[in-house]
């Protein structure tokens, strides 16, 4: 209600006037903000005497509505339209899109709190109870003047430990926010470490091809438990453990916080800035082609077939779509795609990020062939 500029009071015209209405009525009006008396499911016209005890709260502005039905929808449009502000002028320079930011992980790893540490703010739901946030909640964040929209999912457990349809529709949003953001941010217990479905929510970070960033969370309870001084020498040692771990998800950066104390927040946001700043970052066509060169040089590719992978050319292209962090892309123009092994493609993948780094963004290679059709490959 702080936040608002106008209030809803909804209140059911078949259960009439209760007790609990009296007291919400009395909060919103103190809350010096205007109140829209909504009196639902009122149905039929035959139904409209059922809102006039509604009349003894005394609110300016009533109306009289059936949501399932649609019936008084419009007045009701116009009430609040007279009510809100006006609209604030557009400035003429067009805005750059807020990146998505997925925070995604198993259950109880604290991504609500995350979420409530970076807005200042108790806006997502926090309990011990695993399985607390059961839909995917978006919301606006400013940080140091830069937007932000938070993709605060719900936990992603094992398939088998579903208990209900309720539960497995949420992992499904939450896997499909995976894909429809342009950063994750994969959440680790610090307590606990990376578990086996830490590492399958990595993997479908990595086959949906995303950036990320990954957060070793819970840190205040390792310096609560080891001391202040002691956890300095584990903190390097927690975060190798979480490379080794993931080793499949190497191009994403560890940042270690507590959402709980707001110890660290503020790096994540300089990583996430940092992962921004890159995906903006083209390597010169001439560069690029000498040290995919010099690669093949150092180790040249396995003969297949009596016969040997080319490059003829290769460069940089601009990734389709709108998002502001999409991964590098690169385009190899070869003698035939299917003469070149995986094991060599992470070789050329691994000379590219020795000069360029990329840090947060997995590197796409796309072949094509005089001999065969084109493919595409990533980290």
């Amino acid at each position: 209600m702080e936040c608002a500029d106008a209030i809803l009071f909804v209140v059911d015209s078949i259960d009439g006037m209760t007790p609990l209405d009296a007291e919400i009525a009395d909060l919103v009006r103190g809350s010096a903000r205007p109140v829209v008396l909504v009196v639902n499911k009122v149905d039929i016209e035959g139904h409209e005497s059922r809102a006039f005890e509604f009349s003894r709260f005394g609110f300016e502005h009533a109306c009289s509505v059936s949501a399932a039905h649609g019936r008084g929808i419009g007045e009701l449009v116009e009430v609040v339209e007279g009510l809100l502000p006006a609209p604030e002028e557009e400035p003429d320079v067009a805005e750059e899109e807020a990146p998505k930011l997925a925070l995604v992980g198993r259950p109880n790893v604290g991504k609500s709190s995350l979420v409530n540490a970076i807005l200042d703010d108790k806006r997502s739901t926090v309990s011990e109870i695993a399985g607390t946030t059961r839909d995917t909640i978006d919301v606006e964040a400013v940080r140091e003047g830069r937007r932000y929209i938070l993709c605060d999912t719900a936990g992603i457990r094992h398939r088998s430990r579903h208990n209900t349809s309720v539960e497995v529709f949420s992992v499904m949003r939450s896997e499909k926010t995976i894909r429809r953001a342009d950063l994750n941010i994969l959440v680790i217990d610090a307590t606990t470490g990376v578990t086996m479905q830490d590492k399958k929510i990595a993997g479908l970070i990595q086959e949906a091809q995303k950036p990320a960033v990954i957060v070793l969370n819970k840190w205040d309870l390792i310096e609560k438990e080891e001391g202040r001084e002691a956890s300095k020498l584990l903190l390097e040692e927690h975060v190798e453990k979480v490379r080794r771990a993931l080793f499949f998800l190497d191009y994403a950066p560890v940042v270690v916080l507590s959402a709980l104390t707001g110890e660290n927040v503020r790096r994540l946001f300089t990583m996430v800035e940092k992962v921004r700043e890159h995906a903006r970052r083209r390597a010169g066509t001439g560069e690029l082609n000498r040290v995919i060169r010099a690669a093949m040089e150092r180790q040249a590719p396995p003969i297949r077939g009596n016969r040997r992978f080319k490059l003829l050319y290769a460069t940089q292209a601009k990734e389709s779509g709108v998002s502001s962090i999409a991964p590098p892309l690169f385009v190899m123009f070869v003698n035939n795609p299917l003469l070149l092994p995986d094991s060599y493609m992470n070789y050329l993948k691994a000379r590219i990020r020795d000069k360029w780094e990329f840090p947060g963004l997995p590197i796409l290679l796309r072949l094509r062939g005089r001999e065969s059709a084109e493919a595409t490959v990533s980290d």
